[in-house]
């Protein structure tokens, strides 16, 4: 019990197996709260702010697709980075390699790429769009992660409609 208290409070002094040097390294080198709240809020409404631009360019004739995918791309990106401010990189990267976020997280960055080849080098409109709501889901996905027992609530939503 009382490791757990340690653990929950952060002072765990780390595990034998060299996990709590590292661990420690990157607790010493994070921001303070204050400038890991204003990282998360300066780039959390830049992906927001980023993502609704992209919406209202996708209807300009001739280039708002190719438009509307690197700034919607870009906004998800940010919005990404903003929660590293909030955990840090590290613990960022193995949250998002998780057992039940790997396969969301794969998707989601895949799309991120596909939509950017889709929309300059393909050129085709059509792949672009169709990848940008898969980058929306996945990253929803993604998202709902986080809350406990969100996915299964979408589940049985779902269900309940069919």
């Amino acid at each position: 019990m009382d490791k757990l208290k340690r653990v929950l409070s952060g002072q765990d002094e780390g595990s034998a197996d060299g996990s709590g040097i590292l661990e420690r390294a990157n607790q010493a080198s994070t921001l303070a709260w204050g400038t890991r709240m204003k990282g998360f809020l300066i780039c959390f409404v830049l992906g927001a702010f980023f993502s609704i631009l992209a919406t209202c360019l996708l209807w300009i004739p001739g280039f708002g697709l190719p438009v509307f995918a690197v700034l919607y791309t870009s906004g998800n990106i940010c919005a990404l980075a903003s929660t590293m401010f909030l955990m840090g990189p590290l613990r960022q990267l193995k949250t998002m390699c998780a057992k039940e976020r790997a396969l969301a997280t794969v998707i989601m960055l895949a799309c991120l790429v596909l939509t950017l080849c889709a929309a300059f080098w393909w050129k085709n409109n059509g792949l672009a769009l169709l990848f940008c709501i898969l980058q929306f889901l996945a990253f929803t996905w993604y998202g709902l992660s986080y809350i406990p027992f969100a996915r299964e609530a979408v589940i049985r939503f779902f269900s309940l409609c069919m």
